[in-house]
């Protein structure tokens, strides 16, 4: 049943908090999942939610953190210590998600909690995580698996299994690996429990493997896990040595995040920033853009003086809103298709001119149903026909270079190495509103 934070259970719960019954608060959390119990934290003050974590169990608070926004996480370890840090939370997390707590915290914070970790194996495991880029794969990886050897046998095979397993919260798959850490396979749950135990997980593996490389783009990753459905990838070092793997939670939160900085990124927010930071941190986000557009309707308004001494300019100006209007909605509707096919991958980089041919075919074809509805409004209210003709053939003009604004832009900034995603926002604006 899906959890829904109703007006009932939020006063039953700060009627907990304000009578202090923390035992009744902590024996209710500890019945729902940490994710509705993060839910529930991120609603009520700072100071309560602090309060609330250090009561709970570690292994609960732990799980609980892991599902908060990083910005209240960090609020609420700003009290712990960093020995508190990473004996009772970074003990109680997967590799993948201990990293993303520590990888929030300020520098030295960050150096103090892995000083204390005393698991070498963890403490080396986090260091190696942290060194990747937040767009690679290896950020998304946990190094947490099962492995067996290709030259075991099946009751090997099993007791090795369970020894493993008690470090996984969930096992998805098993891994074949040789003497030298090399990935061969996976063994099928099914194979286990069907075949004989002395038969040799040689025999019984399946070669056939997808994997990906740690230095691969978290972008193609996802497309990875939507192409072939899958619900884990094994991650390989340049060796091809099994080092982790990436679950599907972990690629459901990137793209969740990619999403969200994409549509900041088209609405003229240049910087990563939340509802909740502060004002001087959303204006620094946002003002670059805004100086863009001020700068583009200025060259406009000079373009505009030129004419304002023709005659007809006056009659002409009524249209010049919705000439603009049109020219950011064919830009915009171009630049839209562009980024999500790179994004998803379906827009190749050899097929350049073909997008752009028929691109220009589709705005040419708009243009012109746009133009002739146009001109007959003109005529039907009663302008002369060179004003009809004129708005209509203007129309036209700027539906198709807004059309290729919206085509080319978006791919030459990713041949740039730049996200495309900026061009479906103010920079297309302020190109059409200059042309």
């Amino acid at each position: 049943m899906k959890f829904k934070l109703t007006k009932i259970l939020t006063e039953e719960i700060n009627l907990l908090i304000e009578e202090k019954k923390y035992s009744s608060l902590i024996y209710k959390f500890e019945n729902m999942h940490p994710a509705d119990t993060a839910e529930i934290i991120k609603n009520i003050n700072i100071t309560t939610a602090k309060t609330i974590i250090q009561k709970l169990n570690k292994e609960l608070s732990a799980e609980i953190l892991i599902e908060l926004e990083d910005e209240i996480r960090d609020k609420i370890l700003s009290e712990f210590t960093p020995k508190k840090i990473a004996k009772e939370v970074i003990y109680n997390l997967d590799s993948d998600d201990a990293t993303d707590v520590i990888q929030d915290l300020p520098e030295d914070k960050k150096i103090k909690v892995l000083s204390h970790i005393k698991n070498q194996d963890l403490a080396e495991d986090i260091e190696s995580l942290l060194l990747y880029e937040e767009n690679q794969a290896g950020s998304l990886m946990a190094k947490e698996l099962v492995k067996v050897n290709i030259n075991w046998k099946l009751k090997t095979c099993l007791r090795e299994m369970r020894k493993q397993a008690k470090n996984l919260n969930s096992i998805y798959n098993v891994y074949v690996i040789d003497d030298n850490g090399t990935l061969k396979g996976t063994l099928s749950l099914k194979k286990l429990l069907i075949t004989p135990s002395e038969s040799e997980i040689s025999h019984i593996y399946n070669p056939n493997v997808i994997s990906v490389k740690a230095n691969e783009l978290a972008e193609n990753v996802a497309i990875i896990f939507k192409k072939y459905d899958l619900v884990a990838l094994p991650v390989l070092n340049d060796e091809n040595i099994l080092i982790g793997r990436i679950t599907v939670d972990d690629v459901i939160d990137f793209m969740e995040e990619e999403a969200e900085k994409d549509y900041q990124l088209t609405s003229g927010i240049s910087d990563d920033i939340e509802y909740s930071d502060n004002i001087i941190n959303q204006t620094k986000a946002r003002l670059p853009w805004l100086i863009i557009g001020v700068f583009g309707g200025l060259i406009g308004a000079q373009i505009l003086e030129i004419f304002t001494n023709e005659e007809s300019f006056i009659k002409l100006a009524l249209f010049i809103p919705l000439i603009a209007a049109m020219a950011g909605n064919a830009g915009i509707q171009s630049s839209a298709l562009v980024v999500q096919g790179i994004a998803n991958n379906s827009l190749k980089m050899n097929n350049i001119l073909n997008k752009i041919i028929k691109e220009s075919a589709v705005a040419s074809f708009n243009g012109i149903i746009c133009s002739i509805i146009i001109f007959i409004i003109c005529v039907l209210i009663g302008q002369e026909i060179y004003i009809g003709v004129t708005v209509g053939l203007s129309l036209l003009i700027v539906v198709v270079c807004a059309s290729l604004f919206g085509t080319i832009i978006p791919l030459v900034l990713e041949k740039l190495k730049i996200d495309p995603a900026l061009a479906t926002g103010p920079f297309i604006t302020t190109l059409n509103d200059i042309l």
